[in-house]
Parts: structure tokens; C-alpha cells; sequence
């Protein structure tokens, strides 16, 4: 049997003075270091990555529209990212003080 449960829509975020400039930075940043990463691959890539680098491009539109005119309901991609990381450098700086 599968149960289906239903959350509630997550709220607006708050606005604050450069917010939408700092989203669309953030929008587009993310798609176009995918896409010169893909373009550094030292193999062929072919068909596959062409369609890659499409994807790329719609997704940098997409997530930049959204951060220009849905901007309330814009995540930061780079605030997600930079915790992990964060606590992986964290984690690596002890396991070499402890060595």
C-alpha cells in the first residue's frame, strides 16, 4: 500500500536589497561551471554532450528567470553547497591534525 503525504508549500523568502542580483548571479553561476567542466572533459563527449550543454543552457535560463521574476521562491544553490563542503574541509583539517 503506498501513502501519499501531502507538505505544506514552503514559505516566501525575505527580500532584502540586492537579493535578486545576488539570485541571478547565483542562477546562472552554477549551469555555466557545469557546462565549462563538461567542455574540459578530456574524452569525446559526442551527441551526449552536446545535449549536456543544452541542458546546461536551459537550466541557467530557467533558474535565472525564476531568480529575476519568481524571486521569492529562489533557493540559493550556493548557501547548499558551501555547508557540506564546508564540513568536509572542516573534517579533513582535523583528520590532518590528528596525523
Amino acid at each position: 500500500m503506498w501513502m501519499i503525504f501531502a507538505r505544506a508549500p514552503r514559505p516566501d523568502a525575505r527580500h532584502w536589497p540586492g537579493r535578486r542580483m545576488l539570485a541571478l548571479i547565483d542562477a546562472v553561476a552554477w549551469p555555466t561551471a557545469l557546462a565549462v567542466g563538461l567542455m574540459q572533459l578530456p574524452v569525446q563527449t559526442g551527441v551526449i554532450g552536446q545535449v549536456l550543454l543544452a541542458a546546461c543552457l536551459l537550466a541557467a535560463v530557467r533558474r535565472g528567470w525564476r531568480a529575476l521574476f519568481a524571486n521569492a521562491q529562489y533557493r540559493f544553490t550556493s548557501a547548499g553547497i558551501a555547508a557540506p563542503l564546508a564540513l568536509l574541509l572542516a573534517f579533513g583539517a582535523l583528520l590532518k591534525i590528528a596525523a
